[in-house]
């Protein structure tokens, strides 16, 4: 049996899929925490996958690995191979200020058009904008700058400060689409944008900074210097974003959307057409089998259901089965769910609000589903937004501990206009990485199965989406 490995290393954990390259089963599977907060030493990174991997029984029987992770951190390395600073996760705002320097100086357009996003708080290029005007001295001992799957790919293969060979940083188009300073489209890196970014008057300076080469999905390294966890000569994929890992994971093609709900929402899709949403609303990411990712995210999600259950005293279950007690529409009642702010549309100060309640409506059945409907309608605006990109929706794949509640299934086929299918609970991202690390074994992409837990019957109501765009409308 030949195995492959696929590692995870997210905001909150590391976590490391064993698989069968011929069934793509999983094999065994291990995990380790990562700490909390915004800023963190990538050692510790380092540290969370050696132990995730001895958690999964080691890597002594495995051809190849790869490794997805959380998109956008700057990690900022010294010439001799060492961490300048703690990374910025895409999590840390203090960047949000930088960000709207940069769009004022080069304009929100040109941004669109070059990078394929318009530039927040969470991009790479921001992070660095900050690191310039914050800590200059740190910001002029910059040799490379990375990615966090890019660094821990780095270290796994036996670089590091005890062998700094910085060229040998590595990369692939879609983590390299989020740093707001790469071309997907060309597929090559903007050095007038980092010498913005760095407030460096020519691109002399920047020519020394190393980027990581962007590999090909099917481009492949190997470990050069090996270490107890990680045998020289083991096969090392490029590596990818958490959402194009996802995609993979979820054996998502042209004309799939994934709706992944979470404690925030994303919907991407995936398709051959590039974005180039110069209102700020669709980032234009790439994926990671050669096509593109275009993206939305909603900061409220999950946690509407959460304050809902906990303000009528009942369980997730619960809830669901309230909100299949009530009609489609929640006879009016309509909640614009905007608990913390909203990132799409952009209303950062924005509160929920609680529309049409009559006597009718407010019943217990009626916010049990207004909570549901408006959830699903805020993604179903961002599946607009996506879909404005020159986006075609044939399928759309449920995700997320939420997409398990039957009446999130269920509403979600009443809600969008797209077949909705649920697949199983599963660890999508570090199965995608997984698959890239079969694909760069074997030369071509697995078409491994994907098990659909639920697929709803097509039920599409209007009036649920009408009721929500009409309360919108009086903003």
């Amino acid at each position: 049996m030949t195995l492959v490995a696929g590692v995870d290393s997210s905001t909150q954990s590391c976590k490391v899929v064993i698989r069968d390259l011929e069934s793509g089963a999983i094999v065994r599977t291990g995990r380790a925490t990562h700490p909390e907060g915004t800023e963190v030493d990538p050692e510790t990174w380092w540290v969370a996958l050696r132990s995730a991997v001895a958690d999964a029984g080691g890597l002594a029987d495995v051809a190849a690995i790869s490794i997805g992770g959380q998109q956008h951190g700057m990690v900022v390395l010294d010439a001799s191979g060492s961490v300048i600073r703690p990374a910025l996760l895409w999590n840390d705002t203090r960047s949000a200020a930088a960000a709207a320097d940069l769009i004022a100086e080069v304009g929100a357009a040109q941004f669109a058009e070059r990078t394929g996003s318009v530039p927040v708080a969470s991009f790479t290029l921001t992070k660095l904008r900050w690191l310039a005007d914050n800590e200059p001295e740190n910001a002029a001992r910059i040799a490379a700058v990375a990615l966090p799957h890019d660094w821990l790919t780095w270290r796994m293969r036996g670089f590091g400060p005890e062998n700094p060979q910085l060229e040998e940083l590595v990369t692939d188009r879609s983590d390299a689409s989020g740093t707001s300073y790469f071309n997907s489209t060309t597929n090559e890196y903007d050095r007038d944008l980092l010498d913005r970014a760095l407030r460096r008057d020519g691109s002399a300076e920047n020519e020394g900074i190393v980027l990581p080469t962007v590999l090909e999905p099917s481009e492949s390294r190997t470990v050069a210097l090996g270490s107890p966890s990680f045998s020289a000569g083991l096969l090392v994929g490029a590596g990818m974003g958490d959402n194009a890992g996802a995609a993979l994971g979820l054996g998502a093609t042209t004309g799939d959307v994934v709706v992944s709900i979470g404690t925030s929402g994303t919907v991407f899709a995936v398709t051959d057409v590039p974005a180039h949403d110069e209102s700020g609303t669709v980032a234009g990411f790439a994926d990671a089998a050669g096509g593109f990712l275009p993206l939305i995210a909603t900061l409220n999600a999950a946690r509407i259901l959460d304050a809902v259950a906990g303000l009528l005293a009942v369980s997730h279950d619960e809830l669901g089965a309230l909100a299949l007690a009530a009609e489609p529409g929640s006879a009016g009642a309509v909640l614009q769910p905007y608990f913390e702010g909203e990132r799409t549309p952009n209303l950062p100060n924005a509160t929920a609000t609680l529309f049409g309640l009559t006597l009718t409506s407010t019943t217990r059945p009626s916010l049990a589903r207004a909570s549901i409907e408006g959830m699903l309608c805020g993604l179903a605006d961002g599946l607009d937004a996506v879909r404005g990109q020159c986006v075609v929706a044939q399928r759309l794949l449920l995700v997320g501990g939420a997409a398990q509640n039957p009446a999130v299934a269920a509403i979600a086929a009443q809600v969008f206009d797209v077949p909705v299918v649920v697949p199983e609970p599963a660890e999508y991202v570090a199965l995608g990485a997984a698959v890239q690390a079969a694909w760069a074994l074997g030369g071509e992409r697995p078409a491994w199965p994907v098990t659909l837990t639920v697929q709803p019957a097509p039920d599409y109501r209007p009036v649920i989406r009408q009721q929500y765009r009409a309360v919108a409308s009086r903003d």
